[in-house]
């Protein structure tokens, strides 16, 4: 049966609106997204030998590292976000508990650097020692900045949660991923 011509011009229209509609819910989902997001497909390593654009030597160790140690690296990058999330629920729970600024800090700063000590669990010593050595020797401490040291930076204690709740964007970028907070 041959379909009048009318017809058969709807039948792409509709098609054509079916899909722009899916891709437009595609989007919006997208948009409404949180916790990790990957952003597009991991890079293939490059040699040890090319310059890293980066000052952040973590960066310049993820760049050379086999696909198969990226793709683990990116797996670990996102427990630790999934960990940052705890966080911001142990935040909107102390908050409405009544805590002070000073222990809602104290207590986000500590379980971030418990976040750090569950992801390296998962890493080389290699790759454990090199952020290690670069916490030493920007904060004295393997695992990063103390309370005390990010309130003598920063100046309040709001900006000591904030800060420990940020992620490394570089670090984040190399492994193609991008962190949002979820709604708490």
């Amino acid at each position: 049966m041959r379909l009048p011509s009318y017809r058969r011009s709807l039948v792409p229209f509709v098609a054509a609106v079916a899909l722009l509609a899916t891709a437009g819910s595609a989007v919006s989902t997208a948009a409404e997204s949180c916790g990790s997001i990957i952003t597009a497909p991991l890079n293939r390593p490059v040699s040890a030998d090319d310059p890293c654009p980066s000052t952040d030597p973590v960066v310049c160790r993820i760049r050379v590292l086999p696909m198969d140690e990226k793709v683990e690296a990116q797996r670990t990058r996102m427990q630790y976000h999934g960990l940052l999330e705890d966080m911001h629920r142990t935040e909107a729970n102390m908050r409405e508990a009544g805590a002070s600024e000073e222990e809602i800090a104290r207590e986000l700063v500590d379980m971030r650097n418990q976040a750090k000590e569950i992801t390296r669990a998962g890493m080389t010593p290699a790759e454990v020692r090199i952020l290690e050595e670069r916490n030493i020797a920007k904060y004295g401490n393997p695992l990063g900045p103390t309370a005390d040291q990010l309130y003598a930076k920063y100046g309040s204690w709001e900006k000591v949660t904030d800060a420990s709740m940020r992620t490394s964007y570089a670090v984040d970028r190399e492994l193609s991923l991008e962190y949002r907070p979820c709604p708490v």
